[in-house]
């Protein structure tokens, strides 16, 4: 029996709906912010003709098939926010792909940054044992920290804290979000050294097709008091030094 029929092979949350599952909703309340710019696409090998704008990536979740950005094999690109995501309680941000069913699952890695300079990668984990074909299928407990591990309208769950003490990174301030596609053949590895399979070959747009970004945790912007209570304490530094 399938994953669909609620028997995991491996070890990780299984797909959107089910029990145990780490699965957002583009829908949760849970959201309170979305990526607002992008920057340094990459477009990569099959990444399909240009009737996808890099503003499909931008704002809510769309959950189709069609309003997303294909990267191509090995394709990026960079978003960005107008607050930086934050390092709370649970996931910080979540990642939506469009795959069209449980297991029809393009894969992509996930970095960040908190200069957008030097990006940190969240650690992966694929424990497919090989190679898929163009339009094959992915056991999604198989697969843990890669983007994509979701079918449309529901993000794959980020959290910070994973990444906690990495030289560079201030988890409290994540201005760029990178996203690469995963070159699903097996020649790119996770973090265990085990080779990473999704469907490759395929034709059309081939690789990660972003749908968007969306913040759980993120730091609130200045209110006009905070403002004016530091205006203030500046003010009588000033005057305590004349």
């Amino acid at each position: 029996m399938g994953i669909g029929l609620g028997v995991q092979a491996g070890p990780y949350a299984p797909p959107a709906g089910q029990s145990g599952s780490t699965a957002i909703s583009k829908d949760s309340a849970s959201f309170v912010a979305w990526a607002t710019g992008s920057q340094e696409f990459q477009k990569g090998p099959n990444a399909g003709d240009s009737g996808y704008p890099e503003s499909n990536v931008l704002g809510p979740a769309e959950g189709t098939s069609f309003d997303v950005l294909p990267l191509g094999d090995g394709g990026s690109i960079v978003l960005t926010f107008a607050q930086p995501i934050t390092n709370g309680a649970g996931a910080d941000f979540a990642v939506f792909e469009n795959g069209f069913s449980d297991t029809f699952l393009e894969l992509a890695f996930v970095e960040v940054s908190s200069n957008g300079v030097d990006y940190i990668l969240f650690p992966s984990v694929s424990l497919t044992p090989g190679p898929v074909s163009a339009f094959g299928t992915l056991d999604t407990t198989d697969v843990d920290g890669l983007a994509g591990k979701y079918r449309q309208g529901f993000g794959t769950p980020f959290d910070l804290e994973d990444l906690v003490g990495e030289p560079g990174l201030n988890v409290n301030a994540i201005t760029h979000v990178r996203i690469t596609d995963v070159i699903g053949d097996g020649s790119t590895q996770d973090h265990l050294g085990n080779d990473i399979y999704d469907p490759h070959g395929t034709t059309g747009t081939s690789g990660f097709d972003l749908d968007a970004i969306g913040v759980l945790n993120q730091v609130p912007e200045p209110s006009v008091l905070a403002f004016l209570l530091t205006a203030l304490a500046l003010l009588r530094v000033w005057k305590r030094s004349r």
